[in-house]
């Protein structure tokens, strides 16, 4: 079996550059020639075992984080991008993207961010609420996209952050009940916990130095909140010292941005890293039982497996989705090969959207992606009760799933025929850019297919693709 070569050139250079060492000095440390060296990080040439051997043993590199990075996902992300009809008839070939996002990842970035402003000014046009002409307006990408592509890109996982919410997590669970001694740990700073019945799930009045959480609320979700309130008041430093480097482009996209990062906190306080990995595999990733151990919701325990991704001590890479009820995703994220659709709908085949019909229950679905990669997809409705009679319902299903060799380390694989072919239900990205050509959900045309159409024959598309 040919063994495949390893092109890594654009992890190789960020490498270097992190190190501050010139080509020169880095192929002297590698035990390669200077051209070589040039060779590899332009991709003109595979990164050879020497080169691995010698970046593990000189750097205590993680080699396996270089056949992983943004390659992979900008490839889809462009894809995506691609579909919009204004491309329609110059859409590149799939090997020029994997060649811009594998030698020019900065141009694949800054062809998204050009893409993105190019669709919010369209929106903006057609909005007949929108004001016109105003003073100072400047085209500038969604800050909720933007913050988003940030955790995106970072695999959900930020360093310091976790680290820090492990080291208190691990100082608050001493004393038994994680929630009493954060309630302590604000009172140590003048900070009174107080609970109410009103609609809201966390205030803070900075005058009074009084933190009100709901008591219509289940208990994780006061803990959480709780925790939440302890990053924006003990860890300000941190949080800040973390937005400054992401440099986001309005205040707005650093507001949502350090709520992401309270919450991120809060989750590894609750599920310090070491000890709740430990737990999964230990359960072999049993939602339930992580939540009960923990004590947190089944979205909270979902959400933190799919964050496990430290150097040196990684979990199984998960993707997470939340979506409500008309299928719009609320949440995603993945460090796996599977990627969520960002411009239009999501495919209908998931599992995830059948969850509200069997609220409380664990569906499992064995798919396939057009790419032949094979996954285990869990599915479950997470409804939020609003505490009182007549309180709205906020209604959500998540799904959690991973490829499908890491099956054996997941209960939820138990008794399911991994082996036979029928098992596993092709699914996609979304419908502009699935390759499928025979799917009864498809909803548009593949925008990369030539359409046939026969006016005395009618399948369950009014057309076949080519």
């Amino acid at each position: 079996m040919a063994v495949q070569k390893l092109y890594a050139g654009a992890k190789l250079r960020e490498t270097r550059l992190r190190l501050n060492l010139t080509q020169k000095e880095f192929a002297a440390k590698l035990g390669v020639s200077l051209p070589y060296l040039n060779q590899m990080e332009n991709n003109n040439r595979p990164v050879s075992t020497t080169v691995v051997l010698a970046l593990a043993q000189e750097f205590g590199f993680d080699v396996t984080e270089l056949g992983q990075g943004d390659a992979e996902r900008l490839v889809t992300d462009m894809r995506e991008a691609l579909a919009d009809p204004v491309f329609a008839e110059a859409a590149p070939p799939l090997a020029d993207l994997r060649l811009t996002a594998s030698n020019a990842p900065a141009l694949a970035h800054a062809f998204l961010a050009l893409h993105r402003a190019y669709r919010q000014t369209h929106e903006r046009l057609a909005s007949l609420d929108e004001a016109l002409g105003r003073e100072g307006a400047q085209l500038q990408p969604s800050p909720w996209e933007e913050v988003r592509d940030f955790f995106h890109y970072c695999d959900n996982y930020i360093d310091a952050v976790d680290r820090a919410g492990e080291r208190l997590g691990e100082t608050l669970a001493a004393s038994g009940n994680i929630a009493t001694a954060a309630i302590e740990h604000l009172a140590a700073a003048g900070i009174t916990v107080a609970e109410t019945q009103g609609p809201a799930l966390r205030l803070f009045d900075p005058e009074s130095r009084t933190l009100t959480l709901s008591s219509l609320s289940p208990r994780e979700t006061q803990t959480f909140q709780l925790l939440i309130q302890v990053a924006l008041l003990r860890q300000e430093q941190l949080l800040e010292a973390t937005l400054d480097l992401a440099r986001f482009q309005s205040d707005t996209a650093r507001s949502i941005a350090k709520l992401g990062l309270a919450n991120y906190f809060a989750g590894a306080v609750l599920m310090p890293y070491r000890r709740f990995l430990a737990a999964a595999q230990e359960t072999r990733h049993d939602l339930e039982l992580l939540a009960t151990r923990f004590g947190a919701s089944i979205e909270q325990v979902a959400h933190r497996l799919s964050t496990l991704q430290r150097p040196g001590a990684k979990g199984i890479p998960f993707f997470f989705v939340r979506v409500d009820q008309a299928g719009t995703i609320t949440k995603r994220h993945s460090a796996t090969r599977l990627q969520f659709a960002r411009f239009g709908g999501a495919c209908p085949l998931w599992n995830v959207h059948r969850a509200f019909e069997t609220p409380g229950r664990f569906l499992r679905q064995l798919a396939e992606t057009p790419d032949g990669v094979r996954y285990i997809n869990l599915a479950r409705d997470v409804s939020k009760p609003g505490g009182r009679f007549g309180a709205p319902v906020r209604r959500y299903a998540i799904a959690l799933g991973c490829e499908v060799r890491h099956a054996g380390a997941l209960v939820y694989a138990d008794g399911l025929d991994l082996g036979r072919e029928g098992t596993f239900e092709p699914i996609g990205i979304s419908c502009r850019i699935c390759e499928r050509r025979a799917c009864h959900q498809r909803s548009v045309p593949p925008l990369e297919r030539r359409l046939s159409i026969a006016e005395d024959r009618r399948g369950v598309l009014p057309y076949e693709v080519e």
